[in-house]
């Protein structure tokens, strides 16, 4: 009779049979690279001809018609699936089109980076576990540092995005200026009515919910009123209350303007504030000339978010937090189980895991630095200027069109816009305008609210959209205002 210890060996030996169908032999190795790769690579090609938005009924729901199963399916049958629920509906950002939102497509080299890093799928979150990966990550915080002006001692992560990398500043500003629970009621934020919605999103999470918001006036440009800020200040001193924090926006979401860097650092100096920068939009603008003279006094701020998943065209899931203080960073995030006993640190680089929220983390550096090297800096700069002057193009392309009026002068790739019909209700006029633009689908813009008013919105952020797709969209905007205009 076999014994237990024999009966346990021969199932293990079972399992491992079917458990080696995880790892592929070289065969389908080949065979599941070629035919991803494939489906990939006609996915891009046939970016130029595609729909930038698919408007319609279908949702992907047919996915639920083809449940997981213990057999699993041919990878051919697989990939049908995908581009039929999946990659042919709903909004397309890697199209040259996609002129709505900020984040546009992934360029491929950084895709391979984010293939290879699945693969190793090296644990970054400690200098012990992955040296070179964390090596990776701080060098690319210090090149972004370096890039807005940061001093050496300065610190941060890579984020899963802005939302994230702007709670982190929060906390750490909370922490660097000791506000403990009782005293939220009486701390004071400073931003304004166009700071990104993540940021009172971040407040609520962290438990700042009851601390006091001053929405600041903005300008005509819609930028934040350095004197407005001040006698705010003043004010809220004067009460008795604890002015604490600013957020200040380098490119809005709504308007793309930056607010007045500088001045808000002398502000925040000279009154003892933290100064926070969003720019998880606009930062990376200060590689190319004509970003570079809007964003002056970036580097002078306390903290900054910055989203290579935006302006330098990475995967989703790609943001960065700067702090000009690295010990602030981690003195309000480190934290170490007593499972750790057995790692050591190192003298000069810090590990992510205890600079940030996270402790299981991907490899995002590898997306980074991979088409960093392999490509260098200068085509990034190259699109970067193209980005803006393609949006100053439009801007001054339909400010000559009858009908249309545009908003402020574009700091850096976006433009607001409406047209003003000659009879009727202008804000209805502009969402069926936008509602037909979709429902064709060569393009993809959005709109919002301007002091009530609805403001459709171009956004040239894909790495893809070029002089054409920008004559494409004049061309399809003029269409469709002129034809709503004659009903």
């Amino acid at each position: 009779m076999m014994s237990q210890q024999q009966a346990n060996l021969t199932r293990i030996r079972q399992l491992e049979r079917i458990a080696r169908r995880l790892e592929p032999s070289p065969e389908e190795w080949d065979e599941l690279g070629d035919k991803v790769l494939d489906y990939a690579y006609s996915f891009i090609r046939g970016m130029p001809t595609g729909r930038a938005y698919t408007f319609g009924s279908r949702s992907g729901a047919g996915l639920l018609a083809s449940p997981v199963t213990e057999a699993g399916m041919p990878v051919d049958n697989v990939l049908a699936l995908l581009k039929r629920h999946v990659d042919t509906v709903g909004v397309n950002p890697g199209s040259g089109r996609f002129l709505g939102y900020i984040p546009g497509g992934s360029i491929p080299v950084s895709a391979f980076g984010d293939f290879l890093g699945a693969v190793f799928n090296r644990y970054s979150g400690m200098f012990f576990s992955s040296p070179g990966a964390v090596r990776m990550e701080n060098m690319m915080l210090r090149w972004m540092a370096a890039m807005v002006g940061y001093p050496a001692v300065a610190g941060g992560y890579l984020a899963s995005g802005g939302s994230l990398a702007n709670m982190s500043a929060i906390v750490t500003a909370r922490e660097a200026h000791d506000i403990g629970c009782a005293e939220v009621p009486n701390v004071v934020v400073y931003l304004t009515k166009h700071t990104h919605h993540c940021v009172d999103k971040a407040l609520r999470i962290v438990g700042l919910k009851e601390c006091v918001l001053r929405r600041i006036p903005v300008d005509d440009q819609f930028r934040m009123s350095a004197t407005g800020l001040e006698q705010a200040i003043e004010k809220d001193k004067a009460q008795g209350l604890r002015p604490w924090l600013v957020v200040a926006s380098a490119g809005s979401t709504d308007t793309g303007t930056i607010d007045p860097l500088r001045d808000i650092h002398e502000i925040t100096t000279t009154h003892g504030l933290w100064n926070h920068v969003d720019g998880a939009y606009g930062a990376f603008f200060v590689l190319c000339p004509e970003g570079a003279p809007v964003l002056d006094g970036i580097g002078l701020s306390d903290s900054l978010v910055l989203d290579p998943h935006k302006t330098l065209f990475m995967p989703y899931g790609s943001g960065a937090l700067l702090v000009r203080d690295k010990e602030l960073l981690a003195r309000a995030h480190g934290g170490r189980g007593a499972y750790f006993q057995d790692i050591v640190g190192h003298p000069t680089e810090l590990s992510p895991a205890y600079v940030s929220p996270e402790l299981t983390r991907h490899f995002r550096a590898l997306r980074m630095w991979l088409p960093l090297k392999v490509l260098g800096l200068t085509p990034f700069r190259a699109a970067l200027s193209e980005k803006i002057r393609l949006a100053r193009h439009f801007y001054e392309e339909l400010s000559k069109t009858p009908g249309f009026e545009v908003g402020p002068y574009p700091d850096l790739s976006i433009v607001t816009y409406r047209y003003r019909p000659a009879r009727g209700d202008a804000n209805a006029f502009n969402r069926e305008l936008i509602r037909r633009v979709l429902q064709d689908g060569r393009i993809f813009i959005s709109s919002t609210l301007l002091d009530d008013m609805v403001v459709l919105r171009m956004a040239v952020v894909c790495f893809r959209t070029h002089l054409s797709d920008i004559d494409v969209a004049l061309e399809v905007l003029r269409e469709f205002s002129a034809e709503l205009a004659a009903t």
